[in-house]
Order: structure tokens, then sequence, then C-alpha cells
């Protein structure tokens, strides 16, 4: 019989009931609890350096690329759920484990490396915002750069972490419902969509535009960003079943959160194919794809894709100002903290790094492009330490990959590091020509 502390405390007696058959609960309504840290991994990869390679992609080549939009995720889905696995496993981030790990000088190198790929991001983050600011309401693209900068550092040093991650779901949802709309204006050919899709295809001169694609959807500020706000879930370390739980949950938000952030760039990319490329258009700048949808698709889908690169702009710069922090603080073997000088100085340098460069840029669709591009060849390198940490029984314990993971993370890091070796050596081609 139950004494009287457990009659009234029926979520210890819900709790003494899981630990004895030793099977955690894992209803839907704690799912919908949970999910939260996917999504803000998620809005990373359909910010307008993605917008922006989709946009090439779709109006240069039709739908033939949409397969490396299936690629890259299917690849990001593994990759984030191992990274998570790390946060969820050692309480550390990427960042804060590879400088206990691995050996000093190649542990602060890759960090350095991931600090600059930060304010890769967040140029293009910044840069879209600001260039949406301009298609909307006229304001100078330099002029609008401060004022998102501006209010994406108010949003992160004053707001908690709850609060951002209320308002990223929020700004994803919008984003999502926005091209559902303009989905429903244009006439498709669902056929070869489809059949693009899964079925792979290397167009002639293509090959940068893949790689811009590639580094928009698997982007290395995400993975030590997945590492650290994961554990924002977290109980108790020490109890095994807990942590059971947290890597079931993980998984179905990790899933969740890149199949919709897959459909919404595949959208994008089909939205392009279906305006731009049908009518021989070839977009170079975002503004001109709002003036175009204007009289293809009418006024009320060129201001809601400006509304929505604003707020694709807004949201994905708080995710890498958040990255920066993270990745710095990880360097000075402490979490995240918006609280902590480090962490503050990593935002900072993430997001007033982006706003310097953006003030010397002449090109801007060309730097969102060049941006994601940068982002693919760092990769490889958080990749590697990802692998190395993930894999070993010191840093994981009995959570480390199996063989099979490691050899197919492995297979993924070959295949960017492959890309990255081609696309220099067409570069190269091109300057002895």
């Amino acid at each position: 019989m139950w004494d009287f502390k457990k009659i009234v405390n029926p979520r210890k007696i819900l709790d003494d009931l899981r630990k004895k058959d030793h099977t955690p609960a894992f209803g839907a309504l704690d799912i919908l609890k949970y999910i939260g840290p996917g999504l803000l991994v998620t809005v990373g990869f359909i910010d307008p350096g993605n917008w922006a390679a989709n946009i090439a992609t779709g109006s240069g080549y039709g739908y033939t690329l949409l397969w490396v939009v299936t690629l890259s995720t299917v690849m990001l889905i593994i990759l984030q759920h191992n990274v998570a696995h790390l946060g969820i496993a050692t309480g550390l981030c990427l960042a804060e484990a590879a400088t206990i790990y691995i050996n000093p000088k190649i542990a602060r190198s890759v960090l350095i490396f991931a600090v600059f790929a930060s304010v890769s991001t967040s140029l293009a983050e910044i840069l879209g915002a600001s260039i949406a600011l301009n298609m909307l309401f006229d304001i100078p693209v330099k002029a609008g750069a401060i004022l998102v900068t501006v209010f994406v550092m108010i949003m992160l040093l004053t707001n908690s972490y709850s609060k951002i991650e209320k308002w990223i779901i929020g700004f994803v949802s919008i984003i999502g419902i926005s091209f559902l709309y303009e989905m429903f204006l244009v006439k498709v050919d669902w056929m070869a969509a489809g059949i693009a899709t899964i079925k792979p295809s290397i167009p002639q001169g293509s090959m940068l535009v893949m790689m811009s694609v590639l580094g928009a959807v698997v982007m290395p500020h995400n993975l030590f960003l997945h590492s650290e706000i994961i554990q924002s879930r977290q109980w108790n370390l020490q109890d095994e079943e807990i942590i059971k739980k947290q890597l079931k949950f993980e998984f179905a938000d990790t899933l969740f959160s890149m199949v919709v952030g897959w459909a919404i760039n595949c959208a994008i990319i089909i939205l392009a194919a279906a305006t731009f490329f049908k009518n021989n258009i070839m977009v170079t700048e975002l503004p001109q794809a709002e003036k175009l949808l204007q009289p293809l698709l009418g006024a009320n889908a060129a201001a809601i894709f400006g509304v929505a690169l604003l707020l694709a702009g807004i949201a994905s710069a708080i995710t890498s100002g958040m990255a920066g922090g993270s990745i710095l603080s990880g360097m000075y073997s402490e979490p995240y903290d918006i609280k902590d000088n480090h962490s503050r100085t990593g935002i900072l340098i993430s997001l007033l790094g982006a706003l310097i460069v953006i003030f010397f840029v002449g090109d801007f669709f060309k730097c969102l492009i060049l941006s994601q591009v940068f982002l693919s060849i760092q990769l490889p390198f958080t990749i590697a330490i990802q692998i190395w940490l993930t894999s070993s029984k010191k840093v994981m314990g009995k959570y480390a990959n199996s063989r099979y993971m490691t050899f197919l993370l492995s297979f993924f890091m070959a295949i960017i590091t492959f890309l990255n070796i081609k696309l220099f050596a067409g570069y190269l081609m091109t300057l002895v020509r």
C-alpha cells in the first residue's frame, strides 16, 4: 500500500512504476513538450543563405538538383542526432568536449575556424534580413543590417533561452505557412520534382551551386549549437533510464525538425523552378526574385516572400549568434551562459564581425552564395572532431558510436571532402585558363 506522501505525489508514484519495469514513458504529449532544440537547428538551414542557394539552384537548373537537398538532409539528421548524443551522454557541448579531450593545438585551431564559420553564417542571416527590409520598406541594405544586428543582440542578451525558443518556433511556422501559400499559386510538375528529389544528376557548371546547397543545409555551427541546447531538456545524467528517454525524445525532435527544414528548402527550389526556370529567368539577387514574383504570382506573394525572408534572417541570426557564444565559451571549457563574458563575447564576434564584412561587400547575392560555400569547406573539420569524440569510450562510455555509425559518419565526411576538393580543383582550372 502507498504511504501518504506517495498518494499526494502522483508524479512520484509514476516515476516509481517506470523504474520497476525499466520502460520510460514515451507518449505523444511528452514528445510535443520536447520539440524545440531541433527547430532551433532547423531555422539555421532555412536561412537567407539557403534562400539564395536554393533560388539560384531552382532558377538555373530547375528541379534537377533537388536530390542534393535530400542527400544533405539525410546526412544532417544522422550528424545532428549523433552530436546531440554527445550533449546528452556527457553534459558537454561539442566545443567543450573538444577542448577537454582533444590535443589543445588541434582543438583550438578547429574551434577558431568554427568561430569564423559562425561569422560567415551570421553574415548571410543579417544580410538576408536587411535585404528583406529593403524590399518591404525601402531601407538601405547597410542601414538595415545595423537595425537587424542591434535587434538580434537585444534578443540574445536580454531574453531567456525559453523565450527565444518560442520566438524561433513561431518564426519557423510562419515561414512554412508562407511557402505553402506560394506553392498553391504556381503550376508544379510534381512528377519531375518527385523524381529529382531522389535521382542524382550533376548538370555542367553546377558544382558551385551544389556546394552552396550542401553548406547551407549541413552547417558546422549547428553541430555546436545542437550539442549545447539539447542539454536544456536534461534532468539527471546519473539516471540511466532518464538518459535513454532523452535519447529517444531527441531523435523524435531531430527527425521531425529536419524533415520540416527539408520540405521548406525543397519548396523554395520548386517555387524558383516553376516560376523562374520555366520562364528562362536566371535570378542573381534576392530583390530580383521578389520583383519577378509580383507579376508572375501577384503582389501578395511578393510581400509574403519579403516577410518570410525577414523572419528567416532574424531567427537564424539568433541561432548563429548563440552558436558563436557556445563555441567561444567551449574553448574555455565553459557551457553557454548569456551572463558569462565568454558567451557574450562569442555572440558579439559572430554578429559584429558579420556586420563589418557587410560594409565591404559589393555583390550581396554572390556574397550569400560564397558564405555557404565557406561553411561547406569548414564542415569536414568539425565532423572530424565530432567522430573522434563520439566514437571514444573514454568520452561517451557505453554510448560511444558503433563501428557502423563511425563508418557512416566517416563516409559523409569523405563525400564532403571530395566535393570540396573537386570544387577547389575546378576553381584552379578557371585561373589557369
